[in-house]
Protein backbone atom coordinates (compact mmCIF):
# COMPACT_ATOMS: atom_id res chain seq x y z
CA UNK A 1 0.00 0.00 0.00
CA UNK A 2 2.57 2.46 0.80
CA UNK A 3 4.77 1.81 -2.35
CA UNK A 4 1.22 2.61 -4.68
CA UNK A 5 0.82 5.56 -2.51
CA UNK A 6 4.47 7.00 -3.32
CA UNK A 7 3.98 5.43 -6.98
CA UNK A 8 0.66 7.78 -7.72
CA UNK A 9 2.48 10.15 -6.07
CA UNK A 10 5.46 10.55 -8.50
CA UNK A 11 2.78 10.07 -11.25
CA UNK A 12 0.35 12.60 -10.61
CA UNK A 13 0.74 14.75 -13.27
CA UNK A 14 1.83 12.34 -15.96
CA UNK A 15 -0.38 11.91 -18.54
CA UNK A 16 0.78 9.30 -20.73
CA UNK A 17 -2.03 6.16 -21.85
CA UNK A 18 -0.19 3.61 -19.95
CA UNK A 19 0.03 5.68 -16.57
CA UNK A 20 -3.83 6.46 -16.64
CA UNK A 21 -4.57 2.69 -17.12
CA UNK A 22 -2.22 1.98 -14.07
CA UNK A 23 -4.17 4.54 -11.80
CA UNK A 24 -7.25 3.23 -12.74
CA UNK A 25 -6.05 -0.46 -11.53
CA UNK A 26 -5.07 1.46 -8.40
CA UNK A 27 -8.01 2.73 -7.94
CA UNK A 28 -9.53 -0.78 -8.11
CA UNK A 29 -7.26 -2.48 -6.43
CA UNK A 30 -6.40 -0.09 -3.47
CA UNK A 31 -9.45 -0.17 -1.65
CA UNK A 32 -9.79 -4.41 -1.54
CA UNK A 33 -5.77 -4.20 -0.02
CA UNK A 34 -7.54 -1.98 2.94
CA UNK A 35 -10.08 -4.32 3.43
CA UNK A 36 -7.65 -7.28 3.58
CA UNK A 37 -5.05 -4.78 5.62
CA UNK A 38 -7.90 -3.90 7.68
CA UNK A 39 -9.59 -7.29 8.08
CA UNK A 40 -6.17 -9.16 8.66
CA UNK A 41 -5.76 -6.91 11.91
CA UNK A 42 -8.45 -7.73 13.41
CA UNK A 43 -8.11 -11.90 12.88
CA UNK A 44 -4.39 -11.77 13.41
CA UNK A 45 -3.61 -8.77 15.74
CA UNK A 46 -6.95 -8.23 17.70
CA UNK A 47 -7.94 -12.09 18.03
CA UNK A 48 -11.43 -10.90 16.17
CA UNK A 49 -13.59 -13.37 14.66
CA UNK A 50 -14.29 -11.93 11.08
CA UNK A 51 -17.72 -13.28 9.64
CA UNK A 52 -17.24 -14.65 6.45
CA UNK A 53 -19.28 -12.23 4.97
CA UNK A 54 -16.88 -9.70 5.33
CA UNK A 55 -13.52 -11.36 4.19
CA UNK A 56 -12.50 -10.51 0.74
CA UNK A 57 -10.51 -13.90 -0.39
CA UNK A 58 -9.30 -12.93 -3.80
CA UNK A 59 -7.85 -10.01 -5.14
CA UNK A 60 -9.05 -10.54 -8.16
CA UNK A 61 -12.16 -12.50 -7.75
CA UNK A 62 -13.68 -10.05 -4.87
CA UNK A 63 -16.96 -11.75 -5.35
CA UNK A 64 -16.02 -14.99 -4.60
CA UNK A 65 -17.06 -16.49 -0.99
CA UNK A 66 -16.21 -19.03 1.24
CA UNK A 67 -17.68 -22.22 0.80
CA UNK A 68 -17.51 -25.52 3.42
CA UNK A 69 -19.81 -28.17 3.44
CA UNK A 70 -19.13 -30.30 6.31
CA UNK A 71 -15.68 -31.36 7.01
CA UNK A 72 -14.38 -31.36 3.60
CA UNK A 73 -11.93 -28.44 2.04
CA UNK A 74 -12.45 -25.11 1.92
CA UNK A 75 -13.57 -24.05 -1.74
CA UNK A 76 -14.04 -20.17 -2.58
CA UNK A 77 -16.68 -19.49 -5.11
CA UNK A 78 -20.21 -19.53 -5.52
CA UNK A 79 -22.63 -21.81 -3.84
CA UNK A 80 -25.23 -23.65 -6.19
CA UNK A 81 -28.34 -25.14 -6.27
CA UNK A 82 -30.15 -26.84 -9.12
CA UNK A 83 -33.19 -28.74 -10.07
CA UNK A 84 -33.83 -31.80 -12.13
CA UNK A 85 -36.36 -34.60 -13.35
CA UNK A 86 -36.42 -37.83 -14.35
CA UNK A 87 -34.65 -36.87 -17.35
CA UNK A 88 -32.00 -35.58 -16.15
CA UNK A 89 -32.31 -32.89 -17.99
CA UNK A 90 -31.37 -29.14 -15.56
CA UNK A 91 -34.67 -27.30 -14.89
CA UNK A 92 -33.71 -24.54 -12.95
CA UNK A 93 -30.16 -23.33 -11.47
CA UNK A 94 -29.78 -20.73 -8.72
CA UNK A 95 -25.87 -19.31 -8.17
CA UNK A 96 -26.24 -18.33 -4.55
CA UNK A 97 -25.07 -15.52 -2.64
CA UNK A 98 -22.52 -16.11 0.17
CA UNK A 99 -22.92 -19.66 2.14
CA UNK A 100 -26.52 -20.02 2.75
CA UNK A 101 -27.39 -23.31 4.80
CA UNK A 102 -29.15 -26.38 2.36
CA UNK A 103 -32.09 -26.04 4.68
CA UNK A 104 -32.94 -22.17 4.25
CA UNK A 105 -32.98 -23.08 0.66
CA UNK A 106 -35.29 -25.60 -0.24
CA UNK A 107 -38.19 -23.48 0.08
CA UNK A 108 -36.75 -21.37 -2.04
CA UNK A 109 -36.41 -23.55 -5.18
CA UNK A 110 -39.74 -25.28 -4.52
CA UNK A 111 -41.08 -21.84 -4.98
CA UNK A 112 -39.50 -21.16 -8.07
CA UNK A 113 -40.51 -24.22 -9.36
CA UNK A 114 -43.73 -23.52 -8.79
CA UNK A 115 -43.81 -20.65 -10.58
CA UNK A 116 -42.23 -21.94 -13.98
CA UNK A 117 -44.28 -25.02 -13.92
CA UNK A 118 -47.68 -23.98 -12.33
CA UNK A 119 -47.23 -26.82 -10.11
CA UNK A 120 -45.23 -28.57 -7.49
CA UNK A 121 -43.85 -31.99 -8.01
CA UNK A 122 -45.78 -34.88 -7.05
CA UNK A 123 -42.60 -36.36 -5.91
CA UNK A 124 -39.21 -34.90 -4.76
CA UNK A 125 -36.41 -35.84 -3.04
CA UNK A 126 -32.94 -34.06 -1.74
CA UNK A 127 -30.02 -33.66 -0.46
CA UNK A 128 -29.82 -34.33 3.53
CA UNK A 129 -28.71 -31.02 4.35
CA UNK A 130 -32.04 -30.06 3.24
CA UNK A 131 -33.92 -32.15 5.73
CA UNK A 132 -35.90 -30.68 8.14
CA UNK A 133 -39.53 -30.86 9.96
CA UNK A 134 -40.48 -26.90 8.69
CA UNK A 135 -39.25 -28.00 4.95
CA UNK A 136 -41.11 -31.25 5.29
CA UNK A 137 -44.47 -29.53 6.44
CA UNK A 138 -43.98 -26.73 3.49
CA UNK A 139 -43.29 -29.38 1.06
CA UNK A 140 -46.85 -30.82 2.05
CA UNK A 141 -48.23 -28.00 2.12
CA UNK A 142 -47.36 -27.08 -1.64
CA UNK A 143 -48.45 -30.07 -2.85
CA UNK A 144 -45.74 -32.76 -2.48
CA UNK A 145 -47.05 -35.71 -1.99
CA UNK A 146 -43.72 -37.80 -1.31
CA UNK A 147 -40.68 -35.57 -0.15
CA UNK A 148 -37.83 -38.09 0.58
CA UNK A 149 -34.89 -37.00 2.12
CA UNK A 150 -31.30 -38.53 1.77
CA UNK A 151 -30.83 -38.42 5.86
CA UNK A 152 -33.66 -38.25 8.12
CA UNK A 153 -32.62 -35.63 10.43
CA UNK A 154 -35.10 -37.04 12.88
CA UNK A 155 -38.07 -37.01 10.33
CA UNK A 156 -39.90 -41.05 9.99
CA UNK A 157 -40.21 -42.48 6.69
CA UNK A 158 -44.33 -42.61 6.81
CA UNK A 159 -44.04 -38.68 7.39
CA UNK A 160 -42.10 -38.10 4.46
CA UNK A 161 -43.34 -40.81 2.01
CA UNK A 162 -46.36 -43.12 1.54
CA UNK A 163 -44.38 -46.40 1.89
CA UNK A 164 -40.60 -47.77 2.08
CA UNK A 165 -40.36 -48.66 -1.24
CA UNK A 166 -41.28 -44.99 -2.61
CA UNK A 167 -38.45 -43.56 -0.25
CA UNK A 168 -36.44 -46.01 -1.67
CA UNK A 169 -37.25 -44.98 -4.83
CA UNK A 170 -37.01 -41.35 -3.89
CA UNK A 171 -33.36 -41.60 -2.45
CA UNK A 172 -31.53 -44.03 -5.08
CA UNK A 173 -32.91 -41.36 -7.70
CA UNK A 174 -31.74 -38.33 -5.57
CA UNK A 175 -27.87 -40.63 -5.56
CA UNK A 176 -28.07 -40.67 -9.50
CA UNK A 177 -27.84 -36.92 -9.64
CA UNK A 178 -24.67 -36.94 -8.28
CA UNK A 179 -23.32 -38.69 -12.01
CA UNK A 180 -25.24 -35.46 -13.65
CA UNK A 181 -23.24 -33.40 -11.34
CA UNK A 182 -19.70 -34.88 -11.77
CA UNK A 183 -20.23 -35.14 -15.73
CA UNK A 184 -21.31 -31.39 -15.38
CA UNK A 185 -17.80 -30.92 -13.79
CA UNK A 186 -15.77 -33.31 -15.72
CA UNK A 187 -16.60 -32.93 -19.33
CA UNK A 188 -18.67 -29.57 -18.94
CA UNK A 189 -15.83 -27.47 -16.86
CA UNK A 190 -18.67 -26.68 -14.08
CA UNK A 191 -15.22 -27.97 -11.59
CA UNK A 192 -13.77 -24.55 -11.85
CA UNK A 193 -14.39 -21.23 -13.59
CA UNK A 194 -11.74 -19.52 -15.54
CA UNK A 195 -13.65 -16.04 -16.90
CA UNK A 196 -13.35 -13.31 -14.53
CA UNK A 197 -15.82 -11.38 -13.10
CA UNK A 198 -19.17 -11.85 -11.08
CA UNK A 199 -21.51 -11.64 -14.47
CA UNK A 200 -18.78 -13.76 -16.52
CA UNK A 201 -19.03 -16.43 -13.70
CA UNK A 202 -22.53 -16.37 -13.92
CA UNK A 203 -22.15 -16.51 -17.60
CA UNK A 204 -19.50 -19.52 -17.70
CA UNK A 205 -22.36 -21.42 -15.10
CA UNK A 206 -25.17 -20.96 -17.79
CA UNK A 207 -22.70 -22.28 -20.93
CA UNK A 208 -21.67 -25.57 -19.00
CA UNK A 209 -25.23 -26.37 -18.16
CA UNK A 210 -27.35 -25.39 -21.15
CA UNK A 211 -24.74 -27.06 -23.14
CA UNK A 212 -25.11 -30.51 -20.89
CA UNK A 213 -28.74 -30.41 -21.36
CA UNK A 214 -28.55 -29.58 -25.15
CA UNK A 215 -26.15 -33.03 -25.29
CA UNK A 216 -28.68 -34.76 -23.03
CA UNK A 217 -31.55 -33.41 -25.30
CA UNK A 218 -30.10 -34.66 -28.35
CA UNK A 219 -29.35 -38.43 -27.18
CA UNK A 220 -33.31 -38.18 -25.90
CA UNK A 221 -34.34 -36.99 -29.73
CA UNK A 222 -35.58 -39.82 -32.18
CA UNK A 223 -33.23 -40.69 -34.84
Amino acid sequence: MTYLQRAAARFAVATHPRVTLWRAQVRRYQPLIERIITQSERRVLAGEPVPAGEKLVSLFEPHAAIIVKGSRDVDYGHKLNLTTGRSGMILDLVIEAGNPADSERLVPMLERHIGIWGQAPRQAAADGGFASRDNLSQAKAYGVRDMAFHKKAGLRIEDMVKSRWVYRKLRNFRAGIEAGISCLKRAYGLGRCTWRGLGHFKAYVWSSVVAYNLVLFARFKPA
